[in-house]
């Protein structure tokens, strides 16, 4: 066993080795305990910190009343940005990692970013706008600026980092990013830029941002926007003509500066083909979508662990908590909610991998990972906000106290069921997928092929079926009332595969999740006959933080 490796989650380990090669594994086992006892040691005092006391500010001029548009951070907080980003959570995804001599896969990232973000998922986001950032340069940018920008977005230590932020939000357009106004000037050296972000996350605290404009004679609409990086300082230090307006006042997440930008002729750099712009965007976005759905699964971590940690040592009546079957069966349903939707985020993970890193995707594996993207943001957005309020519950009125973590746990969560798309926006995104891709078919023949012998998934794909032909001759009304629906029906199905596959491990007590999770998802009656949660409580809710062999 790794010296460490004791105090990592068992499930994590199941996926990591399922689809991690052994070289990559036993290195990410060694990386990630080193990682974790940071985690919840230091940075979660840090973030404890940062959130009642040491939020960003904005000084907004110098001593000389020239415009400064700085961004003050407190100095556990630059602790942590540096400690994470020389993890390599960003930087070896696209450079090789010294000790194995080879860049590392998408699952390394999200192990360390699921870690995090149960103590700091404040912090985890400027990770994602970076992770995004860098992807875009990468990808898309000509070799210039390439070489100019990427050794600084993937720093992990060798060089001055510059943290990205990608800036879409404008006040006129919000999710209607097809609305923006942002202007792009031709000039003699480049692009100028002119325009307001309105919601502009990490500003302030990045070194380059990935704006959307619109150049002179574009057309309207998403079609006639360009992707351009934006230093956030010149080669001399000063302000890349621009300024920030004033820091959002947030009911979470308050580690990371989010701010109103005016981009008064910034400098910027054209990013790939300019009629693309939107569509490497929406490419980025995928990327953090899924860094949402991951920091939804640690915060859902956290909040189990909190809950299960305080109803062990609180008594009442006499009685732990633990002794009553009504704690049992909320400890039971969160532990097996949050390790299903955590499987379900790595397969995600790795159908990502296989269409954005190896391009070795089908057209038809493209649209099942943007689908699975949009269904497990939507879905563990919901059970984030859910699971916080539970440990709440089981602390009682000490849940409500900022002396605990858990108030941090319900607003951090709240955030994110915004950010990325809210759940009517990825309701949209599953209807486009099976209009343009008819990605419900994809989907069926996916979910049989894992578990065509499964009643609850045959009742499952009954259920789809029958609601799919009843929208086929409804106008568009009758299909957007239905989307959120016709989604969780379909997360509803992904799940109940996933708890499937794991269980085909042969571990008792993943097929005991199995058994609970098609409970759970598929038995409609209020009557528990089975009563389930009272019957694998012990071996569900065990302690289970070691390595598996």
């Amino acid at each position: 066993m790794k010296r460490g490796a004791q105090s990592l989650e068992a499930n994590l380990l199941f996926n990591l080795k399922k689809y991690m090669d052994h070289e990559l594994y036993e290195y990410t086992i060694t990386r990630l305990s080193s990682f974790y006892k940071r985690c919840y040691g230091e940075f979660d005092r840090r973030a404890a910190h940062t959130d009642r006391e040491g939020q960003p500010k904005l000084i907004r001029y110098d001593k000389y009343g020239n415009d400064a548009s700085e961004i003050w951070l407190n100095e556990g907080y630059k602790k942590t940005i540096e400690e994470t980003y020389g993890t390599g959570i960003v930087g070896y995804l696209h450079k090789p990692m010294p000790e194995l001599g080879r860049k590392v896969t998408y699952h390394y990232s999200y192990a360390l970013g699921y870690v995090l973000s149960q103590v700091e998922s404040g912090f985890y986001c400027p990770v994602t706008l970076t992770m995004a950032t860098a992807y875009l340069v990468d990808e898309y940018a000509d070799d210039e600026v390439k070489a100019r920008f990427l050794p600084h977005l993937i720093s992990t230590g060798d060089t001055e980092l510059y943290e990205g932020a990608p800036f879409l939000t404008e006040r006129q357009g919000g999710s209607d990013v097809g609305a923006n106004e942002t202007k792009a000037v031709k000039t003699n050296d480049g692009y100028r830029l002119y325009g307001e972000k309105y919601f502009a996350s990490n500003a302030g605290a990045c070194g380059a941002a990935a704006v959307l404009a619109r150049m002179e004679g574009a057309p309207q609409g998403t079609k006639g926007l360009s992707l351009f990086l934006v230093p956030w300082r010149k080669d001399d230090g000063t302000l890349n003509h621009l300024s920030v307006r004033r820091l959002k006042d947030k009911l979470g997440v308050r580690a990371v500066p989010s701010a109103e930008v005016e981009l008064t002729g910034a400098q910027a750099y054209l990013i790939g083909d300019p009629s693309k712009g939107f569509y490497y965007m929406m490419e980025a976005l995928n990327l953090s979508r899924i860094c949402n759905a991951i920091a939804f699964a640690g915060i859902m971590r956290r909040a189990y662990v909190e809950a299960k940690s305080y109803a062990d040592k609180r008594e009442a009546f006499g009685k732990k908590l633990t002794e009553s079957p009504m704690i049992k069966e909320t400890l039971v349903k969160m532990a097996v909610k949050q390790e299903v939707q955590t499987s379900a985020c790595f397969e995600m993970i790795e159908l990502f991998e296989k269409s954005a890193r190896e391009k070795t995707a089908t057209e038809e594996e493209k649209a099942l990972t943007r689908l699975f993207i949009a269904l497990l943001k939507a879905r563990t957005a919901e059970e984030a906000i859910h699971f916080s309020h539970e440990a709440i519950e089981m602390h009682g009125g000490n849940g409500y106290i900022e002396d605990f973590v858990t108030p941090r746990l319900l607003r951090d969560s709240q955030v994110l069921t915004v950010w990325e798309g809210t759940a009517n926006i990825l309701g949209h995104e599953v209807l486009r997928l099976i209009r343009k891709f008819s990605v419900h078919e994809s989907f069926t023949g996916w979910i049989l092929s894992h578990s065509a012998n499964s009643p609850e998934v045959m009742k499952g794909v009954k259920e789809l079926g029958e609601l799919l032909s009843y929208l086929k001759n409804q106008d568009d009304d009758a299909w957007q009332l239905h989307a959120k629906k016709l989604s969780s029906l379909m997360c509803d199905l992904l799940l109940t595969v996933i708890a499937k596959k794991d269980a085909e491990s042969g571990d008792a007590r993943k097929s005991a999740v199995a058994e609970i999770w098609n409970d759970l998802c598929w038995n409609r009656s209020v009557k528990d006959e089975k009563m389930l949660a009272l019957k694998y409580y012990e071996l569900i809710t065990e302690t289970r933080e070691s390595v598996i062999q």
